[in-house]
């Protein structure tokens, strides 16, 4: 097999791997949530957040880690370290455990989710990147989609654990394939030293603004010590951006966001995130709660259309992006997945799985149809030593974008429904529930899809002023040209 297809190939499954673990956990909650001693709805929801929240923090550093390293050495090693983080969860006794065993497999995914782009980027010429990338980019939210449908099953028919047990063995096959099949093909840097001041004010500040967030809508935390919370974050967050301007070697290299293709990627990228991370955790509680009441697999076959939409669209759109430039499918896939989120702001206290295929077709395809073309046109834009650190960054992006959506989905769903309503829903208590209004909760699904229609017509307006009228865009031989005008 040509290299750069094995390097397509195994790097795909680290990706579809890392992402799936998300969703397939996520459409477990409610059983978990029952089942495991010690769960409480603050210790379900972070199941899921710290996964998302090292993965978020680390991602940059450990792409800085493979330029110095070599990235198929740390792509290596983050597939065994997931495999047996993987093995540990499904052998966790309480809450603490599990989300202890969930950091380990976190610290695994952000090894494949820093290297995988630049891997690739590495092996194709860049005529061929687009579909490249797309195929990779794409299999991330496929594998936060199809999480949902093997994740049910699973479930539902041998148990919770399962739904780790069974990376552990595709894990062992794809670790030993990646150490003795791929290859070294970049430079490695001979700077070695790193940005730790600037990961630590990164990672304290989501950390502190996503525990303010959460205890906020699903404990009595005071208002007052939230908006302290928060406020530390954002003070966090400039002490940042101040260490990154000082650092001679920064986690975000700043001096790349003076293009304006990957500054406004990057912002479109992240903001694409902020709109859908909540989504599947909005749509699982939906229907699994008291609403529709569904089992774990009924509810990941009723989000199969967005999976197959997004698989279809993905790997196309990457390969006309090849051809006709970024600009176009990007703009149109912001567009078509806000329409889709309009229509879903408007379901009501049941739904059929024929009146959900319509607004999750556009959801998935208009995802699929801006992944690539987006991913490729930030990766094109930096030079080659420093994809790694670009591949980081947008990582970082996505991942805090995910993780930053499911706090503010708690945030506005606790608009129309009380504290301890959204607390019984999401740990799995009925007693809790007793005064569960269904047109209120209904109500702040609804904000919450509003809130994701909202920011990707904003990355869409972005997009157009800052990249479309100041850049001319021109495929030239199989390749696209970005300049400046």
């Amino acid at each position: 097999m040509n290299y750069k297809w094995v390097a397509l190939s195994n790097t795909t499954i680290g990706v579809l791997m890392a992402s799936l673990d998300i969703n397939i956990v996520l459409i477990a909650l409610p059983t978990i949530g029952k089942d495991l001693a010690g769960m409480n709805a603050f210790n379900v929801i972070w199941v899921i957040l710290g996964y998302q929240l090292v993965i978020a923090s680390v991602l940059v550093n450990f792409g800085r880690l493979s330029d110095i390293f070599g990235r198929v050495r740390l792509y290596t090693i983050g597939f065994a370290l997931f495999t047996i983080g993987s093995a540990l969860c499904g052998f966790s006794l309480d809450a603490d455990q599990l989300i202890a065993f969930r950091l380990i497999q976190a610290t695994g995914a952000a090894f494949l989710f820093s290297n995988s782009a630049a891997i690739i980027t590495d092996a194709f010429p860049i005529n061929e990147r687009g579909k490249a990338l797309g195929i990779n980019q794409v299999s991330i939210v496929v594998g936060s989609v199809t999480g949902l449908v093997l994740g049910g099953a699973l479930t539902t028919l041998v148990g919770w654990r399962w739904i780790f047990w069974v990376n552990v063995p595709i894990g062992i096959f794809a670790t030993s394939w990646s150490y003795i099949k791929l290859k070294e093909l970049s430079a490695l840097s001979t700077n070695h030293k790193l940005d730790i001041g600037g990961n630590l004010t990164f990672a304290s500040a989501l950390l502190l603004l996503l525990l303010a967030i959460t205890l906020n809508a699903i404990s009595s935390l005071s208002l007052a010590i939230t908006i302290s919370m928060v406020i530390a974050a954002f003070v966090l967050l400039w002490l940042f951006v101040v260490v990154e301007k000082r650092s001679s070697n920064p986690m975000f290299d700043l001096s790349l966001f003076r293009d304006r293709v990957f500054t406004t990627g990057n912002e479109s990228i992240f903001l694409n995130a902020l709109s859908r991370g909540s989504f599947s955790l909005v749509m699982v509680f939906y229907l699994q709660g008291p609403l529709m009441n569904l089992t774990p697999l009924q509810a990941g076959i009723f989000l199969i259309p967005l999976s197959i939409a997004l698989s279809v669209m993905g790997p196309i759109s990457g390969s006309i992006s090849d051809r006709i430039g970024f600009q176009k499918p990007v703009m149109i896939g912001l567009a078509i997945t806000a329409i889709g989120f309009l229509i879903m702001a408007n379901i009501g206290t049941h739904i059929t799985e024929e009146e959900l295929i319509i607004p999750l077709v556009l959801i998935g395809g208009g995802m699929g149809i801006f992944a690539s073309p987006n991913r490729s046109s930030i990766m094109n834009s930096v030079p080659g030593p420093r994809r790694g650190v670009a591949s980081g960054i947008s990582s970082t992006l996505v991942n805090a974008g995910n993780t930053m959506s499911i706090g503010l989905a708690f945030l506005f769903m606790e608009f129309s429904t009380p504290k301890a309503v959204l607390d019984g829903i999401f740990s799995g208590s009925g007693s809790a529930i007793k005064s569960f209004s269904p047109l209120s909760f209904v109500d702040s699904v609804h904000l919450v899809f509003y809130m994701s229609s909202s920011l990707l017509v904003a990355s869409l307006l972005i997009y157009i002023f800052v990249v479309v009228r100041n850049h001319s865009e021109k495929p030239v031989l199989g390749k696209t040209k970005v300049k400046a005008t």
